[in-house]
């Protein structure tokens, strides 16, 4: 079976969509830390709210560059432009920036326990593999 070269695969959008979905997750969490309420602040934890009130700007800037960065490159890559790549590249920046603040600089494995070095470890992976995927499809002429 030939396929065009500029026409997607199934797995192009699947990916696209479900990369979308991951990166709106994150903008949630994102907004959900900066819109906090009073009433929310009471049922967090003493020390897990004490690291999330001390996050400095520039450490809160990566994360906000992490998340809205990868949201816009999804969104970019859905509309088959390979700018994606540059975009999930700068969000991969992001993620890292704040990674090394949460995991050197804070006691957050300790008060997050072993997962959140999971969920670090799942966030790096998706992100490499969109700068994989939006180059491969840059490659394939999909993405122009």
């Amino acid at each position: 079976m030939t396929q065009n070269s500029n026409k997607p695969t199934t797995s192009f959008w699947v990916i696209g969509v479900l990369a979308l979905l991951w990166n709106a997750l994150g903008v949630m969490a994102y907004l959900g830390q900066k819109l906090m309420t009073d009433e929310m602040k009471a049922m967090i934890p003493a020390e897990q709210l004490e690291i999330i009130e001390n996050t400095p700007a520039w450490a809160t800037a990566a994360f906000a560059t992490a998340v809205w960065f990868g949201f816009i490159a999804c969104i970019v890559l859905l509309m088959r432009k390979k700018l994606a790549k540059v975009l999930f590249m700068i969000s991969l920046i992001g993620v890292l920036v704040q990674l090394v603040y949460n995991f050197f600089m804070t006691n957050a494995i300790e008060v997050y326990g072993t997962d959140s070095l999971i969920q670090a470890l799942v966030t790096v992976s998706v992100g490499l593999f969109m700068i994989w995927h939006a180059k491969k499809y840059t490659e394939d002429g999909i993405l122009s």
